[in-house]
């Protein structure tokens, strides 16, 4: 009896891609995490749990993944090295605090509309997005003197 994959990789495959070790191997590391992790972290992971996948492999697979909008670079407090989150549904939210770097999700999601309308203005297909607020968080916005 083989074990049922997961949304993403099913997605993958009807992309058209083979579900190699590599990439099934890194999917899983990312679900696993929640994809809050840096390329570094990934192959920390990878190189822990699966040694045989090198780093091309690892870099060919995030490339592949961001373009199929499985997950999203982001870049928190101006790092250079993004940060690879999943975007279940092909959206993914977050708030981030320009203060302490604590970052806060949320699932609620207002902008079909905006997604048509961008569709449509610029003749494109939106495969995803990822919306992110910059701001202070309860704790640091307490601290700040009055």
């Amino acid at each position: 009896m083989s074990n049922p994959i997961s949304n993403r990789a099913q997605r993958l495959r009807d992309a058209g891609y083979k579900l190699t070790n590599a990439r099934l191997t890194i999917l899983s590391i990312l679900e696993s995490h929640g994809g809050h992790m840096t390329s570094a972290e990934v192959l920390e992971q990878v190189e822990h749990t699966a040694p045989e996948i090198g780093r091309a492999s690892v870099f060919r697979a995030l490339d592949l993944f961001t373009r199929l909008s499985l997950i999203r670079p982001t870049y928190i407090n101006d790092s250079s090295t993004p940060t690879y989150v999943m975007l279940p549904g092909g959206h993914h939210h977050h708030i981030i605090c320009t203060n302490c770097d604590r970052i806060i999700e949320f699932d609620e999601c207002h902008l079909e509309r905006l997604e048509h309308e961008l569709e449509h203005r610029f003749d494109v297909q939106l495969t995803g997005h990822l919306l992110e607020f910059y701001g202070l968080c309860t704790n640091c916005n307490a601290e700040q003197p009055d």
